[in-house]
């Protein structure tokens, strides 16, 4: 989802649209390359504090360096490490070791590569998934004030296309508010029953734990819910089992919620464009907006364009998912 090396950004090498044209500027950096090495930084760092308090000889020393590298990461030296090591988590282990020097050798312990790749990602997922509904939730408030101001505004109603009985304009839009409330539904269910991996060790057994804690059993378990609640999530939402990743089901339940979203918004925009066709609704048109390059007298519905290609995207990987979570 992003690039944990350093990369030179210019107009001379393809970027993909979905960052450029289509992201916003709040879920461009929930998928960023720093926020997602801050955040393995202070996995790292969660994970040293629980370990210290539950008795690793680990100094306060070295978890105030930890604390102090956090967010000035240096991506040209990780770029150079994983040249040399081939492996993108270890490249940030030493490049953190670099800095933070009196933490170097605790940084990681105990842990596997997914330790920071699987949590990392279900905080994104968390992240942007609340994005998600907050947006959806100013949308459905939009369309309820333009559903009670036009309420009463009669118009023509069609079934297969073809004109049936009257309605209002306010009526068919509560069809597109309540289509985004189902789909917000859906969201905040995912929310609300998303777990965390938190602390599993390589494939998932916590033997590499168990030995660092002497088969304590009730330590690991305490340096596991520490973990988890460092990052404000609930103790009880946790992968009771796990192999080496979190169950990648998760991640095909998350990209179907994700596509009736989409599904929401297609329909509705595909109202629009067909309403806008008849002129019985327009889409905002600026003071200087050009609607053609050779007929300037258009008024396309843009924005509902971007939207019906950009969610058809989206609806398409529902199947490539599935792939991924049945391998």
């Amino acid at each position: 989802l992003c690039q944990l090396t350093a990369v030179k950004m210019s107009n001379e090498y393809f970027r993909s649209p979905l960052e450029t044209r289509w992201g916003s500027k709040e879920m461009r950096s929930i998928f960023g390359a720093q926020r997602k090495v801050e955040c393995w930084r202070k996995l790292w760092l969660a994970l040293a504090k629980g370990e210290k308090e539950l008795g690793l000889p680990i100094t306060d020393e070295q978890i105030a360096d930890l604390e102090e590298h956090i967010t000035d990461i240096d991506f040209d030296a990780a770029a150079k490490y994983e040249k040399e090591l081939r492996h993108d988590v270890m490249a940030h282990v030493h490049t953190l070791g670099d800095a933070a020097t009196k933490a170097r050798p605790i940084i990681h312990l105990g842990a596997t590569s997914q330790f920071v790749n699987c949590n990392s990602e279900l905080l994104q997922i968390r992240d942007a998934l609340n994005l998600v509904s907050v947006k959806l939730a100013r949308v459905i408030d939009a369309l309820g004030s333009f559903c009670s101001q036009w309420a009463n505004e009669p118009c023509l109603g069609f079934t297969h296309l073809q004109p049936a009985q009257p309605t209002t304009v306010g009526k068919r839009a509560a069809t597109w508010a309540q289509d985004l409330w189902l789909a917000l539904e859906e969201v905040e269910f995912r929310l609300a029953t998303l777990r965390f991996r938190g602390i599993r060790g390589a494939t998932g057994t916590q033997a590499s734990f168990m030995q660092l804690f002497d088969n304590d059993e009730d330590k690991v378990n305490k340096l596991d819910a520490y973990v988890c609640q460092a990052f404000d999530w609930p103790v009880d939402k946790r992968f009771p089992v796990c192999g080496q990743t979190y169950p990648r089901v998760l991640d095909g339940q998350i990209v179907s919620t994700l596509a009736v979203v989409a599904a929401a918004i297609h329909k509705m925009c595909t109202d629009i464009r067909l309403l806008a066709s008849w002129r019985e609704v327009e889409e905002p048109f600026e003071k200087n907006q050009i609607g053609s390059s050779a007929m300037p007298f258009k008024r396309n519905p843009m924005r509902c364009e971007r939207a019906c290609g950009l969610t058809k995207f989206v609806m398409a990987q529902v199947c490539s998912w599935e792939h991924v979570v049945c391998e």
